[in-house]
């Protein structure tokens, strides 16, 4: 593990403005949340924090918040966001090592994601395949950075990166994260909606929900128990919608 605790200074809070009115972002500045595994998954409805709280780890941690790889120089003329500006991460002695430059990892982000891949591709950037990211799928063009970029020691972290995967690409990336924390130094943070990518085995899940943040087991989840439900009985969830 890199990251074993998320803090928030208290100064930096202002009450009543955004980020501090979302629920699990205030129960974050209130307690903060400990990290105890080196694959954290955070779930949550939409505009429940997952994204934003993603981002200002990455600018705590020193990755570039449009998304790539890490230990290259941090380029962004964009202002950094006020969580990021107010959080602070407890690191381990490795964690500790990973400063400015050597801030090693990757960055996967949603809204970024396509342009960030087309720029490094067309760039002939090593890592992220020998195909344009025009010239092949949005699914594919992820799979080429997760095949190239995906290695060695660092912070990954992940935003609903399997939005454009197939179930066997989904399981491809997953066995690459496994791969990942086992073989290396590594820490991964994965924002999704995603029951399948919530199943990876040892991972911490905390649900951003209303009520704050919370550790949930993978079976406590209600998105696993609506997809069993919509699985077993499609039809169901369509009865009354004519």
């Amino acid at each position: 593990m890199l990251i074993e605790r998320v803090r928030v200074k208290p100064s930096a809070v202002e009450d009543g403005a955004w980020p501090w009115t979302v629920p699990a972002i205030g129960d974050l500045a209130a307690h903060g949340v400990r990290l105890n595994s080196s694959i954290v998954i955070l779930v949550g409805a939409n505009g429940s924090g997952k994204s934003t709280l993603l981002e200002a780890i990455a600018e705590g941690y020193g990755l570039d918040v449009r998304g790539g790889h890490g230990g290259r120089k941090y380029a962004s003329e964009l202002d950094m966001s006020p969580l990021g500006e107010a959080i602070t991460l407890d690191r381990t002695g490795a964690g500790s090592r990973m400063i400015g430059r050597n801030a090693k990892g990757f960055y996967l982000r949603a809204e970024t994601a396509f342009g960030m891949l087309a720029f490094m591709t067309e760039a002939g950037m090593p890592g992220y395949g020998d195909r344009l990211s025009s010239e092949v799928s949005h699914g594919e063009s992820y799979l080429q950075a997760i095949t190239g970029r995906f290695s060695g020691p660092g912070l990954y972290l992940l935003d609903e990166a399997e939005g454009p995967l197939s179930f066997e690409s989904t399981l491809q990336l997953l066995y690459r994260l496994q791969d990942l924390v086992t073989e290396h130094n590594a820490q991964v943070i994965y924002a999704t909606h995603s029951p399948m990518v919530a199943a990876l085995p040892g991972a911490q899940i905390l649900e951003m929900t209303d009520q704050g943040i919370t550790e949930r087991k993978w079976a406590e989840l209600e998105s696993v128990a609506l997809w069993k439900r919509f699985l077993g009985r499609p039809d169901m969830f369509f009865d009354d919608a004519s």
